[in-house]
């Protein structure tokens, strides 16, 4: 499959640049799969679509200041690091710009000196693991000297870093916000629930797959970077009933929808509590086992995002929803608009 069919324009107009004021207010593009009927509301209506007995499945990871920028100890040059992954101790996976000058042994120093970074190798996709040494705690110290790190189409400064988290984050450990749950406020949930839909919360911390861009020219060549995910007992227990109960499963982002189909691809379609790895790469031909909808905002061309939706609504019926949204006006990408996907 050529990576090509994924690719379209979108005007630099319609790239969000700040959250809007209320969450709840963001444009909802409701796409009918088995119709193809599109409609045009706003977020807040989304209970419109959901049933009693239905389930949301939220990721609840939470953002870390991730993003440092200091000097190397050596000669004082400008070094970018971020965050990805805590292998062990204060041992971390990173990309760090400029990449080509950031050598094995090198020493890089922040904040004048309350935390350093001893270089110890490269990763096999061209990050960095990184020791980080500090006095106290690490992750106080990130608190003071990290930043948010909002994606690189984002240049407006972030006047209110929590909205770039959602507000039922709950598990640091994410380098990218799961932005199709930024719309949701806690009034929003607890009127879903009042109706009788279910919130179930999954963990992916959003990691190098979501910055690493597909390059190759066929999609099949593409090879996904591994994302940590935890479901525990209680979501799994949830999820099973709702299926039995002939609730839907509605994923709340491409994050939750990656967990629960690695789970279901492990254990015979069936949700259990589990954690681990995933590198699942979802694109058109994959056969979903556990979500009936999908939640989701507008992602960038040629992404494996947009593979992952065209994969769940058809790959006709995401380009003409797409084209849909842009003749519309929508605003795109993580401080833009959402889409909701069900029969």
């Amino acid at each position: 499959m050529d990576v090509s069919l994924f690719d379209f324009a979108v005007p630099e107009r319609l790239i969000a640049q700040t959250p809007l004021a209320e969450r709840a207010q963001s444009r909802l593009l409701v796409v009918h799969k088995a119709t193809g009927r599109l409609e045009h509301r706003v977020f807040g209506d989304i209970g419109d679509y959901l049933r009693p007995g239905d389930c949301l499945v939220l990721n609840d990871s939470k953002v870390i200041p991730a993003r440092l920028f200091g000097i190397k100890e050596a000669t004082g040059a400008r070094v970018e690091v971020l965050l990805l992954h805590r292998r062990e101790d204060d041992r971390w996976e990173t990309l760090v710009r400029p990449g080509k000058k950031v050598r094995e042994g090198d020493v890089l120093v922040f904040g004048d000196g309350l935390l350093t970074g001893f270089v110890e190798s490269r990763t096999e996709v061209g990050g960095r693991v990184v020791r980080f040494s500090c006095e106290g705690p690490f992750e106080a110290v990130l608190d003071r000297l990290g930043e948010m790190p909002l994606p690189p189409y984002i240049r407006a400064p972030l006047a209110d870093a929590h909205r770039y988290q959602t507000v039922y984050a709950k598990e640091p450990g994410s380098a990218a916000a799961p932005t199709a749950g930024l719309h949701f406020t806690e009034q929003l949930l607890e009127q879903l629930q009042a109706k009788g839909v279910r919130c179930a919360f999954v963990t992916l911390h959003v990691g190098l797959g979501t910055f690493r861009p597909v390059t190759a020219e066929r999609v099949e060549e593409h090879q996904m970077h591994a994302e940590y995910y935890d479901v525990d007992e209680e979501t799994a227990r949830l999820i099973r009933r709702t299926k039995e109960e002939g609730g839907r499963i509605v994923a709340v982002g491409t994050t939750s929808c990656r967990t629960l189909e690695t789970i279901a691809r492990k254990h015979g379609g069936r949700i259990e509590a589990d954690r681990g790895w995933t590198d699942l790469f979802i694109y058109p031909g994959f056969r979903f086992q556990a979500i009936d909808g999908l939640v989701t905002n507008f992602h960038l061309p040629r992404s494996t995002l947009v593979m992952l939706v065209s994969a769940f609504a058809g790959l006709d019926l995401t380009r003409r929803a797409y084209e849909e949204a842009i003749r519309e006006n929508y605003r795109f990408y993580s401080f833009g608009d959402a889409m909701l996907i069900v029969e």
